[in-house]
């Protein structure tokens, strides 16, 4: 299993991407039997390095059995994908890596997903300073600069205001709209944002980064927390405060979960600890049902 902190450590990000988009198609399909019925003379199992818009999505949502087809090749789609690069995403796990690491090494195999596939892929990375918008492309080039933005971006101060996001929901388009968050907000403003773009692209895929010790509350004794966009501190006794935490946070998460699946966004919550799998198959759900 490639874990995020092995990825992470490879400082490639090109690299890196292939190595948890193919290791995890691989990975599944070593995992699984067979199954009963199938046409083999048809299909053969994925190998690293096939071109991806051979293989059989529409199986792969179903089964997690990774085949390609010899013959027919699934229409093209548009996927624009969105960072959320405010300053909470500098939250560092008790592995070392920080949300924003996470998300840079979800969203670059994501992009490759797609780009083999032949679908055209975007990149929005939202930062007070302004939006950068790669648009989509279906270009070899496209990878290369998509790689390039995730690697130079640095989390940093609140989530951006709505005229600053104005552009991505512009104008309709069909599109799967992959957002990654670790949804820390003020007051609605990445709802608002989502809910403008499930309305303009049609389906949105919110991938919810948490880290692992905020999820299990790994700190001991005294603990001074700081805000990481407002500089805001609290002090507190971890041992004594766990049980409180663990209720509220579980209470968000419930809540979160249920406002996003409202809005008609397909939620999906990570955990930075864990390897990229999961998106990954939630990704290839997603997109097949859009085919």
């Amino acid at each position: 299993m490639l874990t995020p902190e092995l990825l992470f450590a490879l400082r490639n990000l090109p690299l890196a991407a292939k190595r948890a988009a193919e290791g995890f198609l691989a990975g599944a399909h070593a995992s699984r039997r067979h199954g009963v019925g199938m046409e083999f003379s048809q299909y053969r199992p994925y190998l690293p390095g096939d071109d991806l818009r051979r293989l059989d999505w529409r199986l792969a949502a179903r089964s997690d059995r990774y085949y390609i087809r010899e013959s027919e090749v699934d229409t093209s789609l548009t996927v624009n994908l969105l960072l959320d690069a405010s300053a909470s995403m500098n939250h560092r796990d008790d592995n070392g890596l920080r949300k924003l690491d996470y998300a840079r090494l979800l969203l670059a195999a994501l992009a490759y997903l797609a780009q083999k596939q032949g679908d055209a892929v975007g990149l929005s990375i939202l930062s007070p300073a302004g939006l950068q918008h790669l648009g989509a492309l279906s270009d070899t080039r496209q990878l290369p600069r998509i790689y390039h933005a995730l690697e130079t971006t640095e989390a940093t101060g609140a989530f951006p205001s709505t005229t600053t996001l104005a552009p991505l929901t512009a104008r309709r388009q069909r599109a799967l709209t992959v957002c990654v968050s670790d949804l820390y907000e003020e007051d609605g403003e990445i709802t608002r944002l989502l809910g403008r773009l499930r309305a303009t692209s049609g389906d949105v895929l919110l991938l919810h980064l948490v880290a692992g010790n905020e999820l299990n509350f790994s700190y001991k004794g005294p603990v001074t927390f700081r805000d990481l966009e407002t500089g805001q501190t609290v002090q507190l006794d971890a041992d004594q405060q766990r049980g409180t935490y663990q209720q509220q946070l579980q209470a968000w998460l419930r809540d979160t979960a249920q406002q996003a699946r409202r809005q008609g966004l397909d939620y999906h919550l990570l955990n930075t600890a864990e390897p990229l799998d999961g998106a990954l198959r939630e990704f290839l759900k997603r997109r097949q049902q859009m085919g």
